[in-house]
């Protein structure tokens, strides 16, 4: 032991002491690599980056039928400008895919005009995402400006036929949430226009 050291190093659990019979030139090497360790993980950097904003609006889906379908849609600010649109059903499945649609008006407005086409519902999960800042008639849409209209979301149990008239759930956005009644349900859910 002419030249070595004793180094003693406390394990990960307490009460355990760990001996190593190391030289001076091996403890500097040490050192020197548990301080690079150190600041190369002092230097990582920990922040998740977001795209967005922070400023976010919830709406609740009402049940628009027969079917048992309910949930909200989530409009959150992006910082390149555009919308994100999440919705999260409860009441759906299969592989069936529920065209989503955003109305001008309120859900009592017989004919609206639809403002956008958004992503369909998944059945097996129940949710849509959607990420847009251009409506129909390609006219530019910030989050102010959506969380201003007058306008409701609706989501239908299909594209074409009958199906097409059929409300799964719908809900209020924007100024029109001052006509959803007290009581939460849905005055009369309207038919969309049919083209």
């Amino acid at each position: 032991m002419d030249q070595q050291k004793s180094a003693f190093l406390e394990a990960d659990q307490p009460g355990i002491l760990v001996i190593l019979d190391l030289n001076l030139k091996d403890m500097k090497e040490l050192t020197g690599l548990i301080f690079l360790v150190g600041l190369m993980a002092g230097c990582q950097k920990s922040d998740v980056v977001s795209d967005l904003t922070g400023n976010e609006t919830t709406y609740a889906l009402q049940q628009g039928s027969q079917y048992t379908v309910s949930g909200s849609i989530v409009f959150r600010e992006r910082k390149d400008g555009k919308i994100n649109a999440v919705i999260q059903l409860s009441g759906t499945d299969g592989d069936s895919k529920y065209p989503v649609h955003l109305h001008l008006g309120d859900i009592t407005t017989t004919g609206a005009d639809v403002a956008l086409l958004m992503t369909p519902v998944t059945g097996k999960n129940g949710k849509s995402e959607t990420i847009f800042n251009q409506l129909a008639d390609e006219s530019t849409i910030t989050y102010n400006q959506l969380i201003g209209m007058n306008a409701c979301v609706k989501i239908h149990l299909g594209d074409t036929g009958t199906a097409r008239d059929i409300i799964l759930a719908a809900g209020n956005i924007g100024v029109a949430i001052s006509k959803t009644n007290s009581g939460g349900r849905l005055g009369g859910v309207s038919l969309c226009k049919s083209e």
